[in-house]
């Protein structure tokens, strides 16, 4: 899992920023609805949290990477197109903006992962790879 501090960014910029369909993230209750209607599935991941510099402790840089999964849910069997639309829209909130001093260099939408299905819903995934700098571990 990532750091708290990614988690509050990606948390704020997305409940701040996102009002297309509901957002879910990890853990948090969510009732699907009867009638199923898109909403995004969001997970982070912090996959190291590697130190950059050897000094005095409590001094040193370090570096958290990861990768952020926004998991566009459609009602299944209504095509690709509108969860193509959403996820190009969740990207587009990170491209080149600062959020909270995270460099985010890479995104995707599928990244060569087919579309899954659940019951009554189909998965599409746009992620953002992304680093944190942090001196106050």
């Amino acid at each position: 899992m990532a750091s708290l501090a990614t988690f509050d960014a990606f948390h704020e910029r997305l409940t701040s920023s996102w009002a297309q369909t509901d957002i879910v993230f990890e853990n948090d209750p969510y009732n699907v609805a009867d009638d199923p209607a898109p909403f995004v599935y969001v997970e982070i991941f912090g996959d190291t949290y590697d130190q950059r510099t050897v000094g005095a402790p409590g001094a040193n840089l370090w570096q958290e990477e990861g990768v952020t999964y926004l998991h566009v849910m459609t009602p299944d069997g209504t095509g690709s197109r509108d969860a193509r639309e959403i996820a190009g829209n969740l990207l587009a909130l990170f491209r080149e903006r600062d959020v909270a001093g995270l460099d985010m260099p890479e995104m995707s939408i599928g990244v060569g992962d087919p579309g899954r299905d659940f019951p009554n819903y189909w998965a599409l995934t746009a992620s953002i790879h992304w680093s944190r700098r942090d001196y106050t571990v």
